[in-house]
């Protein structure tokens, strides 16, 4: 079974360590690379190894996939669709400058719904109603084709990337690309954003942040398995 203690926690303070030291390209790289494999399905890196993001989809039932447990709660629906939102529009526009994933292979008619951004200001009926309605295989197929495109575009990476500030126009890509709404609740994540460079969108929310739902998921899952 994964462990965050023994898997995950040494190799996330190596890589803050050495991401700014260019002498340390390569073992960057390949820790990123660990650490991302580490949060998406197994086959996103063709590793026969069990993954974080395995241990929540095994066994995992559609009531559970869209059950609140109390009102402190999200759904594990809303945490796997805001992670793959955020990855999606970090990766693809502010480190790559390319076409979101979301806009190739009609992804909003495949997952049922009509919702584009990150869900941050969603209320609890509209986590409900987006975790109800989206279908819950395809949201796992665009999860898969995320990790895919950002293993390519980690694959591609120089030394030099990592020390470069996010574009102001990229931000603005995400804003009228309806990834982040023009509201406080929402719009708070281009300032957050813009205030990183590469290297620290890798740490967050490329690798960090994404851990962090995925435990919260295994939570919920838990919680609700003494619901039903």
């Amino acid at each position: 079974m994964f462990s965050v203690a023994r898997d995950w926690n040494p190799k996330q303070k190596r890589l803050k360590n050495i991401i700014l030291n260019e002498d340390k390209f390569n073992e960057t790289i390949e820790l990123i690379q660990d650490l991302h494999s580490m949060v998406h399905s197994h086959d996103v890196y063709g590793r026969n190894i069990p993954t974080l993001e395995d241990e929540l989809w095994e066994g995992l039932d559609k009531k559970t996939f869209v059950t609140m447990p109390t009102k402190e709660d999200v759904t594990i629906a809303w945490n796997i669709w805001h992670i793959t939102r955020i990855e999606d529009l970090t990766v693809n526009i502010l480190i790559a400058d390319e076409i979101q994933e979301f806009k190739r292979q009609n992804w909003p008619a495949r997952l049922n719904i009509e919702v584009s951004d990150t869900g941050n200001a969603m209320s609890d009926d509209e986590i409900i109603s987006l975790s109800e309605k989206i279908n819950m295989e395809e949201l796992r197929e665009y999860r898969k084709a995320v990790g895919k495109r950002t293993r390519e575009v980690i694959l591609k990476l120089k030394p030099d990337d990592f020390k470069k500030k996010v574009q102001k126009t990229r931000l603005n890509r995400i804003l009228d690309e309806g990834g982040v709404l023009d509201v406080e609740d929402s719009k708070w994540l281009l300032d957050f954003w813009g205030k990183k460079n590469i290297a620290g969108l890798i740490l967050m929310p490329i690798t960090r942040h994404q851990v962090v739902h995925l435990n919260d998921s295994l939570k919920l899952k838990k919680k609700c398995s003494r619901l039903i």
